[in-house]
């Protein structure tokens, strides 16, 4: 009788395996080039407006890339097949970069680059949910292993440049990136009984969603919490480079940020009994008024500390708010489009605009263009407080369509 029981537990923790190894080959990179890639882009050339723009670019290709592949994965009622190529396109475009040299060359591969490397994202989160869900596991402590794996991109970047320089940036994100396909063809296949579910209904759908004060309003609350962390993510290094903080100290800064955030998934499920999905958006926005107004003040490393510490906040709490909203507010066949949805139409498009308007803002008042942040993440408050008197916790499509 304990055999079956074995072989269940072998199963999850297998289950769980697998989907760790795709968030963790996926977020060493990402940690390496959003701690370091304006570093690299400097390195050619690339003037602070040019950097917004680009980042702004790449936000706008990745708006139509997430809602487009999201679309197909939808269709197709599968994402591993997906996720495999977009893994290996991933692969050929980060070596293109190492031969692009004048402005013109970086924008036309960041602009394949953003239609690769976004949808990706929503796809496994629509994975990671519907999976830990249908398995019994916990999804904040799965994508924890996402965050370690962000944390060791960082620091090894952070190493690899102090001591090479900043072209190895490149190669640090690629050491990672190439394992993309394999690891997603290892992610569980979609299970047989959904391989029919949502034809027919995925444009009556959206239409209902995009049609709902409620999920508007989320759309704008955490599109605009993460948007607000524009001027981090361009010109963060940048800014602390400039005040005479080493790389490495650096690195251990953007670390710190997520293995405080990996603290506050460890509660996640603890924090969203008490809180709520609100008010676990509300945590990242009533903290990223604080954390940007203090980041446009001050470089004093003791107060980096506390201030990068809440990205716990600003990040993880309005992250896990936003996927029990959805998981609440949406059927589990219709993860993929949904977290589409989310990913494109709240953060990708709300963030594309705050990147050109970061870079300009950079470009002319440097460290103060934080305080611009602070009033996003005010003007995001705005809109979850009407979001919490216009959502009752329910679904916001028919029973119907949840049953389809």
């Amino acid at each position: 009788r304990r055999a079956p029981g074995v072989r269940h537990l072998m199963s999850k923790w297998l289950t769980g395996l697998r989907l760790a190894g795709y968030g963790g080959a996926y977020f060493f990179a990402a940690g390496a080039f959003m701690s370091y890639w304006p570093v690299w882009l400097r390195d050619r050339g690339v003037t602070d407006t040019e950097i917004g723009t680009l980042f702004m670019s790449r936000q706008l290709i990745s708006v139509i890339a997430t809602l487009s592949v999201g679309w197909i994965a939808h269709r197709l009622a599968g994402t591993r097949g997906v996720m495999v190529a977009l893994g290996l396109g991933a692969t050929v475009m980060v070596i293109a970069y190492d031969f692009s040299h004048s402005f013109l060359a970086i924008f036309v591969v960041t602009m394949i680059w953003g239609f690769l490397w976004s949808p990706p994202m929503p796809l496994y989160d629509g994975v990671l949910v519907t999976e830990t869900r249908r398995h019994g596991l916990d999804y904040a402590r799965v994508r924890m292993w996402s965050s370690v794996a962000f944390i060791g991109g960082t620091f090894v970047a952070g190493i690899a440049v102090d001591r090479y320089g900043p072209p190895w940036v490149l190669y640090v994100g690629l050491a990672s990136i190439v394992l993309l396909a394999p690891c997603a063809l290892l992610l569980p296949a979609a299970p047989a009984r959904a391989a029919g579910a949502g034809h027919g209904h995925a444009a009556i759908r959206v239409g209902s969603l995009l049609r709902q004060p409620a999920f508007l309003l989320f759309l704008a609350a955490t599109g605009l919490c993460a948007a607000s962390h524009s001027v981090l993510y361009s010109f963060g290094t940048l800014t602390w480079r400039a005040a005479g903080i080493d790389d490495v100290t650096i690195s251990a800064l953007w670390a710190e940020s997520v293995a405080i955030e990996i603290v506050l998934m460890l509660f996640g499920g603890w924090l969203l009994k008490r809180l709520g999905p609100c008010g676990l958006i509300a945590l990242g926005l009533g903290a990223g008024v604080v954390r940007w107004t203090g980041m446009a003040f001050t470089t004093e490393l003791w107060a980096l500390v506390f201030l990068q510490a809440l990205h716990s906040c600003t990040f993880a709490a309005n992250h896990l708010g936003a996927m029990a909203f959805l998981q609440r507010a949406l059927p589990a066949h219709g993860a993929a489009i949904g977290q589409s949805l989310y990913y494109a139409l709240g953060t990708g498009l709300t963030q594309a605009l705050v990147f050109q308007f970061s870079g300009l803002l950079y470009s002319q008042y440097g460290q103060l263009a934080f305080l611009a942040m602070s009033l996003v993440s005010a003007i995001g408050m705005c809109a979850l407080l009407l979001l919490v008197r216009t959502w009752k916790g329910g679904p916001l499509v028919g029973a119907d369509e949840r049953a389809s």
